[in-house]
């Protein structure tokens, strides 16, 4: 199965290294030196990573080939896929791969259904469920320890503890107009 471990982003300095927007918990396995990545584009690679660093907070990664910042910045937003065997886990139990929430039911505390996750959304700050509503429409809840709770895979479950308002169609109408109670 393959995962998107990453995303390229601009070229920095004049040696081919890039800056990478990092979608893995662990970096350090999925983007050391010696990994070899399939691409998205496939014709962008496969890319095999020669050298990786930490810069300002922001990791760079230099690909054995790309000597220069014209081929760097012909990466640009490509996506690096990594190969990985299906029945793998995260180390960390508190950490899941797309697809083992993908299609699990989504309940409230009390069991009342709410959806099927339909796809996990990777946002800069935070990841969102993207759930899909019985009827029809779809709901985004942040994937936070407060809002969900629990991911029981053997059930099949996620259980969520919504604030007021995140699920309500409605609620996006409401409230608005800077008067009492706005947030």
């Amino acid at each position: 199965m393959q995962l998107v471990v990453a995303r390229i982003g601009r070229a920095h300095g004049i040696k081919g290294e890039v800056t990478v927007e990092v979608r893995t918990d662990e970096p350090e396995r999925r983007l050391g030196p010696g990994a070899v990545l399939a691409t998205d584009p496939a014709s962008a690679g496969p890319l095999t990573v020669a050298a990786g660093r930490v810069h300002s907070g922001r990791l760079l990664l230099r690909f054995e080939g790309v000597a220069d910042r014209t081929a760097a910045e012909a990466l640009r937003n490509t996506l690096l896929v990594a190969d990985v065997d299906p029945a793998e886990a995260p180390e960390d139990p508190e950490e899941f791969y797309d697809h083992q929430l993908a299609d699990l039911d989504v309940v409230l505390r009390d069991g009342t259904p709410v959806g099927r996750v339909a796809q996990v959304a990777h946002l800069p700050y935070q990841d969102l469920l993207v759930v899909a509503r019985p009827d029809g429409g779809e709901a985004l809840i942040p994937f936070v320890a407060e809002i969900v709770p629990e991911v029981d895979l053997d059930a099949q479950r996620v259980v969520v503890e919504p604030p007021p308002g995140l699920l309500d169609q409605a609620a996006g109408d409401e409230g608005r107009g800077g008067g009492e109670g706005a947030a």
